[in-house]
């Protein structure tokens, strides 16, 4: 029981962090992001979860890509 909730609060810290930025982009609260989704993956059988793993995976790659650097000295 406690490999679930380890489990749990992972995919809670980490899963989340795609709605919480899409939310501070878009100017609105992370909660009605994340029940978006849930709407969209019962609607559509599917295509929000796919969304949602299509956008992790950018933001990944985003994330790789563009890194913010203070100057110029920090190639």
């Amino acid at each position: 029981m406690n490999l679930f909730y380890n489990l749990l609060h992972f995919l809670q810290k980490r899963g989340f962090e795609v709605c919480g930025r899409i939310a501070d982009r878009l100017g609105i609260r992370a909660r009605v992001v994340r029940t978006s989704f849930i709407y969209l993956t019962f609607v559509t059988l599917g295509f929000g979860f796919a969304l949602y793993l299509f956008l992790a995976f950018w933001l990944k790659i985003k994330d790789l890509v563009y890194t913010k650097r203070t100057s110029v000295f920090d190639l």
